[in-house]
């Protein structure tokens, strides 16, 4: 026997999971199949990079009632700088000049994933199967099918039935696999390297973004919750040539500080200390179609961008909002949340935010990665007038903030009922 569900939502990580309570605060029962159990290692949720939330997004889990589980762990980002190295461009982007609290806030992905994964549990209209992976999907015109595989110590095969299914399982995507929808990848030949690191000088809340011949650097503010202290501490993200990303990992810490020095400057005094380094390939990858009749394609199997602007997350995170609003108004008009019509609404909304931000993350790496002379001094013209003219600063700054265009009622805070 099927067992029944209004939506069923394969991956369980942040934006499945931030998904999956959207809609049960409308009522709806939602199945979530999750290929990890909660908390294991593999799971990206659980792991110790961090995440920087946009100013949308702390809203987004306010609405949702995750932010009070998550206040005590955010760092407030209070103001961005951002300057091209050994060359005159600068900008910086200030909260108080944009009339709010901070920008955004930097949290550990195992805290985020833990204030979902909490919050879920204790939904009753929420039932998670985990650990386990999708086999088969059967669409018919009232409904989809969707065939898992449960894994653990007995296998067993369960089906469920639902309105709606929705892929939330990253960039390799399982349901775009099965379903025989192409991506359009585009490798950046990059690797990110992230490291946590102690710094001189307390960063204060300040995020600072700084192109360098070797790739653009990150260093992102971070509590000291892990080696409290009297020194900074901050997340790097650097994203190096792809065929020297092994190096940088074989560096012993005084090299790879050395090298981190010289790329970002003294800025926050020396560099003292370096955490564990990992890595991961850069590629901007694009699902060719996100919606069909009773199927959404969302989060990273959607879209997965280049990190230089922290606004992969932040733009799945609307997504969310947006679908979970459109889906809540089709229940209001008694229309069937997974027919083409009402997903057809959520694509057209979400189209334009979409396409800015991808042509915004990318366009970063195409004109600050150029070593042609006249590139380079037309991006320090441009850091130049955002310093220098208010109006296009604060267009910019509401875009890093998540609250540019047709908002949805999530991202402003607001409850969808």
């Amino acid at each position: 026997m099927a067992r029944e569900f209004d939506t069923v939502i394969v991956g369980g990580g942040l934006v499945g999971a931030s998904l999956s309570l959207a809609l049960a605060s409308i009522g709806q029962r939602v199945g979530v199949i999750e290929a990890h159990r909660p908390g294991a290692p593999g799971q990206p949720s659980y792991d110790d990079r961090a995440t920087a939330l946009s100013n949308g997004s702390q809203r987004v889990f306010a609405a949702l009632g995750v932010w009070p589980g998550l206040a005590g762990f955010a760092t407030p980002i209070r103001a961005i700088h951002v300057s091209d190295k050994g060359r005159f461009g600068i900008s910086r982007i200030n909260a108080r000049e944009e009339g709010v609290e901070a920008l955004g806030f930097m949290v550990r992905n195992r805290h985020i994933g833990s204030a979902l994964m909490d919050a879920l549990t204790k939904q009753p209209l929420i039932e998670l199967l985990a650990p386990a992976t999708v086999a088969r999907i059967d669409f018919s015109e009232a409904g989809v099918d969707v065939v898992c595989a449960r894994t653990g110590d007995v296998q067993q095969s369960t089906t469920l039935r639902c309105r709606l299914l929705v892929g939330a399982d990253g960039a390799r995507s399982s349901v775009r696999a099965l379903l025989g929808i192409d991506a359009a990848t585009r490798e950046y030949k990059q690797l990110a390297v992230i490291a946590n690191v102690s710094t001189e000088r307390e960063l204060r809340g300040v995020a600072y973004e700084r192109f360098t011949e070797e790739g653009p650097i990150a260093i992102l503010p971070m509590s000291d919750e892990d080696a409290p202290g009297r020194h900074g501490r901050a997340t790097i993200v650097w994203s190096v040539a792809a065929d020297q990303g092994q190096s940088f990992l074989a560096m012993d810490d005084t090299e790879f500080l050395g090298r981190l020095q010289a790329q970002f400057g003294y800025r926050l005094g020396k560099f003292l200390r370096a955490g564990k380094r990992a890595s991961y390939p850069l590629a901007l990858v694009q699902s060719e179609e996100q919606v069909r009749h009773r199927l959404v394609i969302i989060g990273n199997a959607a879209h997965s961008l280049h990190p230089v602007a922290g606004q992969g997350f932040n733009l799945s995170l609307r997504d969310v909002a947006a679908l979970a609003e459109t889906i809540a108004e089709a229940q209001v008009a008694n229309e069937d949340h997974g027919s083409q019509a009402v997903l057809d609404r959520y694509a057209t909304w979400r189209e334009r935010d979409q396409r800015d931000v991808i042509r915004f993350s990318d366009g970063l790496i195409k004109v600050f990665g150029s070593s042609d002379p006249l590139t380079r001094f037309g991006r320090n013209l441009g850091l130049l007038a955002l310093e220098l003219l208010p109006g296009a600063k604060h267009l910019v700054a509401r875009q890093t903030m998540g609250v540019a265009g047709r908002l949805p009622r999530l991202a402003r805070g607001l409850a969808l009922k």
